[in-house]
């Protein structure tokens, strides 16, 4: 490994208690296993109802060599359930908040969608879900992420992309209990974090991604804006007709875009008081 990305990672970062008598969950991500198969990040869509552009999971895929010599390697991603959350202390409403079993969560009701928390993690593990989907009942113009499927845990079951996972190559699992089984491999495995420097205590490690995995890790991140926007191109360019919740400024006429923007700009004022109590809707 080069001696810059020895300094991207957390070698050896041991898990935090989190709340002492509580549970602290955390995932593994063994790339050792991952085949890059996609139905993780499917079932965490399915799940959810996650719209079109946007992802609480994501793959990294990476092509190596010349044909006929190629090889591919991915990592999968995700929000990093982080000990020290720095979105958690950034929103300005406590939409955000630190659960004490370790996830971190969102409550939509408070939530004002003024996107601080995005900006703030620096895993770019957040996204904003638009006006319009497919399921009324679900929510919109509110910012998102990977909850660890706390309505799952809570029943006994597992994430819904560990449960799809058929390479079994995502252990989740409560780090405070010596007979997990996700304590058991980080005690014998050689784990890596993400971004330590941060400050975060991220509580998602990794096996194999110091040997032979992608180039760079943190373009994961700091590419999955680029990768969405590109997927989502290319479903549209295959779907005619279909409409999406994301306004650009390509598809409508500049008068009209005009007033869309300045119809969601007075929604989303109206919102922060209504949400913070100062105004009935």
């Amino acid at each position: 490994m080069s001696e810059k990305h020895q300094r991207s990672y957390g070698l050896q970062a041991p898990p935090s208690l989190g709340v002492k008598g509580k549970k602290r969950y955390g995932m593994i991500m063994d790339l050792r296993k991952c085949t890059g198969g996609g139905a993780c990040t499917m079932a965490c869509k399915e799940e959810f109802g996650v719209p079109l552009g946007v992802t609480r999971m994501w793959m990294k895929e990476e092509n190596r060599g010349t044909y006929p010599n190629t090889s591919k390697v991915v990592m999968p991603a995700t929000c990093n359930q982080c000990d020290y959350p720095i979105c958690v202390r950034n929103c300005p409403t406590g939409a955000t908040y630190k659960h004490p079993d370790g996830f971190v969560l969102q409550r939509y009701n408070t939530c004002i969608g003024c996107r601080t928390c995005a900006i703030a993690c620096p895993y770019n593990a957040r996204h904003f879900l638009p006006q319009h989907r497919s399921n009324p009942d679900q929510p919109t113009q509110v910012v998102d992420k990977c909850s660890f499927c706390i309505h799952r845990v809570t029943r006994g079951q597992q994430p819904a992309c560990v449960e799809a996972c058929t390479a079994r190559a995502i252990i989740f699992g409560d780090l405070n209990d010596p007979e997990s089984e996700i304590s058991k491999v980080l005690a014998k495995e050689r784990v890596t974090v993400l971004r330590p420097e941060m400050g975060t205590s991220p509580q998602v490690y990794y096996i194999g991604l110091e040997q032979g995995g992608v180039a760079d890790p943190i373009s994961c991140y700091s590419d999955r804006s680029d990768q969405m926007k590109s997927e989502f191109d290319d479903y549209k360019r295959n779907h005619p007709g279909l409409q999406f919740g994301d306004i650009l400024e390509s598809e409508t006429s500049p008068l009209k875009f005009s007033g869309q923007i300045v119809g969601h700009m007075k929604d989303f004022i109206v919102d922060i008081f209504v949400k913070l109590g100062i105004v009935k809707h």
